[in-house]
């Protein structure tokens, strides 16, 4: 008969996308993530199978308290899609201005050592995507013409990524 799980998976993820967060997923040992989860070596093993299935499911995790919501706010039609841009710059600004310059995750993965993991990428890249699709359909909702707001929406997709990465040696 298996022994129960005495830990949390949930609290698990979280500390491991905390630890991806600070040191990506090349730095990120396995000794920071038994330290930062608080469980052994076998539990880990036995939970997330891999390291990589342990990034993906932290990718999945900043997804969902990060990402989505940050999409979500670009595709709501509820103010002007300026307004709208301009509140997920302001939100990390007010990250920075908070002291906090860790950047974030999908950014920081995004702009770090090439990835040559397809499944790592593969999620980086749908991120990265709902997030240029999120400012697009912001674009359009103000009358910018398809071609003009795919454009625009590339360069703020850069911009936002670049604001994000450079926060992390608060260098802007």
């Amino acid at each position: 008969m298996a022994r129960p799980r005495e830990f949390d998976m949930d609290e698990a993820v979280s500390a491991a996308m905390n630890a991806f967060w600070e040191k990506g997923y090349e730095g990120t040992s396995l000794h920071d993530l038994l330290d930062a989860m608080e469980i052994t070596r076998g539990s880990l093993y036995k939970a997330f199978g891999s390291k990589k299935e342990l990034f993906l499911r932290a990718l999945n995790a900043y997804d969902e308290i990060y990402v989505s919501p940050g999409e979500a706010r670009l595709k709501s039609e509820d103010v002007p899609g300026k307004e709208r841009i301009s509140a997920v710059f302001q939100g990390a600004r007010a990250t920075l201005e908070k002291g906090e310059n860790r950047g974030c995750l999908l950014c920081n993965t995004a702009a770090g050592a090439p990835i040559n993991d397809k499944d790592i990428a593969a999620r980086v890249d749908d991120q990265i995507e709902r997030l240029r699709s999120g400012f697009r359909k912001a674009l359009e909702d103000d009358g910018a013409k398809s071609n003009a707001a795919k454009w625009e929406a590339d360069r703020l997709t850069r911009e936002y990524v670049g604001l994000r990465v450079l926060s992390r040696g608060k260098a802007i």
